[in-house]
């Protein structure tokens, strides 16, 4: 039977900075910035271990359009790790790592091949002697909107056809840009076996029966919303059927969980239960950052309110975890708005309500960020928001508005 076994990655986002924390010990901070590096050389070391034939890197190898030197140089070493192996990588860039970006650019070793601008075809062939057709291309520049998959077209002569593309799928989640759109049915429209796709964050299988269609999702989260498992696919090809496996490549984990105070009354018994729950979450080679939310809080005693809302909970959760290899960082602490020591004035809560259901409205909201996306130099660096983006802005900023109200009672 004819087969081949390939990895399946992309949106590495090398050297990207971690969003929403502050203040963190040395330890984990110098954990973070090797974070999307650790990450990188987990997937390397599958690939070698499992001898696949050839490694597909779906764009957005790089986080921002200046590729530091260090992001190239570490890709480079991994890429000749590759070569040494007898293996061989198929590249292509995307909105983040386009072409047109100004940088000093740290040339990959021969076995690395970089999709150009245009859709073009490029052949493998294994050690079996299997004949693979690899298409894709690399952006041009930030912005591609047009439909790119239009121009695939499948080039006969070989046992198994691949489709590369960074994109977005159309009726998907609009949390990301809708670059080089898409259709299921446009790609199943161009008889490939399988489509290695690029750009959403999270893991997806668009289309799970032959051919595959498949997002992997990017190899680290970088803050609280790319929350849960991260990595790449290994995926084996044969002439009748498509197998893939999950391979998880973060070094960090982000973490929402929930705690149910319901039980307890004073700050000791609380500081334990949370600590009961941290436990629970250790992992075993993964380091997590925490955001924990208590539910069920009406019968804590006042002080108890007052060590949360002054840090010294999360101060003490904290305490010791910068000397574990598997750290548990509770970097924010959420108490439900149930609890009688914090409910609202109702006066205050009726305009509270007001205002958010006025910034609802589109041409409202548009108006109130109207300065910042029109800023000349700031606008450059912000992408549309989603209209999921744009709820949890409005409800992150409902939070940090009562939680002011509440500090000044």
């Amino acid at each position: 039977m004819s087969s081949i076994q390939f990895i399946h990655t992309a949106d590495l986002h090398l050297d990207s900075p971690f969003v929403g924390l502050n203040y963190l010990p040395k330890t984990i901070f110098k954990r973070i910035q090797e974070s999307t590096f650790t990450s990188l050389i987990k997937l390397i070391d599958a690939a070698i271990s499992m001898k696949v034939d050839f490694v597909l890197i779906c764009g957005d190898l790089y986080d921002g359009e200046d590729r530091s030197i260090k992001a190239q140089a570490r890709l480079r070493k991994q890429m000749e790790r590759l070569q040494e192996a007898g293996i061989e990588v198929f590249m292509l860039h995307g909105n983040h790592d386009h072409l047109s970006g100004n940088w000093t650019t740290i040339e990959m070793p021969s076995n690395v091949h970089i999709f150009s601008p245009k859709v073009e075809m490029k052949s493998f062939i294994s050690k079996h002697g299997d004949k693979v057709h690899i298409y894709g291309f690399s952006y041009p520049e930030r912005h591609v909107m047009e439909k790119k998959i239009n121009e695939y077209q499948r080039i006969e002569g070989a046992d198994y056809h691949i489709g590369m593309l960074h994109g977005h799928c159309e009726g998907n989640s609009a949390v990301h840009q809708p670059y080089a759109p898409f259709s299921i049915q446009d790609l199943l429209g161009k008889h490939m076996d399988y489509w290695a796709l690029g750009h959403i964050h999270k893991q997806q299988v668009l289309h799970n029966d032959d051919p595959y269609i498949v997002y992997p999702g990017n190899i680290q989260g970088r803050h609280r919303k790319e929350d849960g498992t991260k990595g790449c696919f290994a995926v084996t090809l044969t002439d009748q059927k498509t197998f893939l496996k999950p391979i998880e490549t973060a070094d960090i984990i982000w973490k929402d969980a929930k705690l149910n105070a319901k039980s307890v009354k004073s700050f000791s018994d609380l500081y334990l239960l949370c600590k009961k729950k941290i436990e629970s979450l250790r992992l075993t080679a993964q380091g997590v950052f925490l955001n924990l939310a208590i539910e069920d809080a009406a019968g804590l005693e006042r002080s108890a309110f007052e060590k949360i809302r002054n840090g010294e909970l999360i101060e003490a959760l904290q305490d010791g975890e910068e000397y574990e290899d598997s750290f548990v960082w509770t970097f924010h602490v959420d108490i439900a708005a149930e609890s009688r020591f914090i409910e609202m004035d109702d006066a205050f809560k009726k305009e509270l309500d007001e205002t958010k259901n006025e910034l609802a409205q589109p041409e409202v909201f548009e108006k109130a960020i109207g300065d910042l996306f029109g800023h000349v130099y700031f606008r450059r660096f912000l992408e549309n928001l989603s209209e999921e983006e744009k709820k949890d802005l409005l409800s992150d900023a409902e939070q940090m508005v009562s939680k002011y109200f509440h500090s000044n009672l």
